[in-house]
């Protein structure tokens, strides 16, 4: 069983119907301009204004925008500040503008991209475009974690949009069936995007033999953890396939939905939430004699980070074996931060929020490290594991255009106004 929370779940993106945007073939808007602005005058009675410089900038005729690249082609600080129209026309297609800077071919604005991208007021919520359903979860997701069999995945780009898809809502998703070799797990993990090469390596099968400096490459156990905290860009996704359990037992993998560990600190008490938002954390890789791993903002990042525009939940960055010396609190701040995080910790450690499962040979498991944190038990013998890193923007672009091929027109409708 798992939880919905409200403020992670998605409000659904608002379509645009007939009565919102019609064809305006009859009677295009009524349009009105002055010396600093345009304003439409919609059918629902509503009106919007765009700054001439605003306008000017986003022009979409193909002079100033490039249909098939979708990048600007004006040069923004070459426009006057005291741009205005000297002509304009409203059509059944759009909105013609001949300004006064000289440019021979008129600006031209489609009505619905006009209207999506409306900021004065706004008229859609086009934050809602970018967010998306995150089911959070606990223990009880062992009960029917995402699944998807590997010759699905194998076999046809909708099989990927399945595994990309349950990674975007619960954070982690098993790939069944998967040939036990570091060869097909190589070539499963390719099916997603490019594999993001570190100084562990690129593709890795590995033992215990502390070939790096890193207690993943031990048989000690591995509390719950987000992977290159030490990294300005943490890696994205992680993915391991176990092709030979530990020989003497142990071993088990952990893993927690670091978002709902963060949404029950945030109700139970606000002020070590906001701590951990706005504390940032040094950390530092530096076992291996050659690379010394440090962020290049070196006074580190917070544990929870949020987004700028909608403070949604964004990223948790959380390794407490790689924080570096802690110079940078402030005297009255250290007990608060100390108390902070010891709340964190006893919520990440709540066996209520812990989803431990043995994994084997021919089950991949693919995991979000900007949202799961994973550790593992102790163990005795040899254990083989072989895995990758993904980049987050690889990732994220790889899940956009396969929605965009196989499932929701309205990303298309709505490009405009994203790019």
């Amino acid at each position: 069983m798992m939880t919905h929370l409200r403020s992670l779940r998605n409000i659904n993106t608002k379509r645009f119907s007939t009565t919102q945007i019609r064809s305006f073939a009859n009677e295009p808007p009524k349009v009105e301009y002055d010396d600093k602005q345009v304003k439409v005058n919609w059918e629902s009675g509503r009106t919007s204004s765009f700054h001439n410089i605003w306008l000017r900038d986003h022009c979409r005729s193909p002079h100033s925008f490039h249909s098939i690249t979708k990048q600007r082609l004006v040069n923004t600080s070459l426009i006057p500040s005291n741009i205005k129209p000297i002509n304009i026309e409203s059509t059944p297609s759009g909105l013609s503008i001949k300004w006064n800077d000289g440019t021979e071919q008129p600006s031209s604005y489609p009505w619905k991209w006009l209207y999506q991208s409306s900021y004065n007021p706004k008229l859609v919520d086009d934050t809602q475009l970018r967010k998306n359903e995150k089911v959070l979860w606990d223990s009880r997701i062992a009960n029917n974690p995402p699944t998807i069999p590997y010759e699905f995945v194998m076999n046809d780009d909708k099989g990927v949009l399945n595994w990309l898809s349950k990674i975007e809502k619960y954070g982690i998703g098993f790939v069944d069936g998967v040939t036990p070799t570091a060869e097909a797990t190589e070539e499963l993990t390719s099916r997603i995007a490019f594999i993001r090469e570190t100084h562990y390596g690129k593709f890795w099968d590995f033992t215990a033999d502390l070939k790096h400096g890193d207690t993943a490459y031990t048989d000690i156990a591995l509390g719950a953890h987000t992977d290159t905290t030490y990294f300005t860009d943490p890696i994205g996704l992680q993915l391991f396939h176990l092709l030979q359990p530990a020989t003497s037992g142990g071993g088990e993998s952990l893993f927690v939905d670091g978002f709902y560990c963060a949404q029950q600190l945030k109700e139970k008490d606000i002020n070590a939430f906001n701590t951990l938002v706005n504390t940032p954390i040094p950390a530092h890789s530096v076992g291996s004699p050659e690379a010394i791993m440090l962020p290049s903002q070196r006074s580190g990042y917070p544990i929870i980070n949020l987004d700028n525009l909608t403070q949604d939940l964004l990223q948790i960055r959380y390794n407490n074996d790689d924080r570096s010396v802690m110079t940078n609190l402030q005297p009255e701040m250290i007990e608060e931060f100390y108390r902070s995080l010891k709340l964190w910790s006893e919520i990440i450690t709540d066996s209520a929020n812990e989803y431990w499962t043995p994994l084997s040979a021919g089950r991949v498991v693919l995991f979000d490290n900007w949202r799961v944190l994973h550790g593992r038990a102790s163990f005795k013998g040899k254990r083989r594991l072989c895995g990758a890193y993904i980049n987050h923007d690889d990732y994220a672009s790889r899940l956009l255009t396969l929605k965009e091929k196989f499932l929701d027109e309205n990303l298309r409708n709505t490009h405009g106004t994203l790019f």
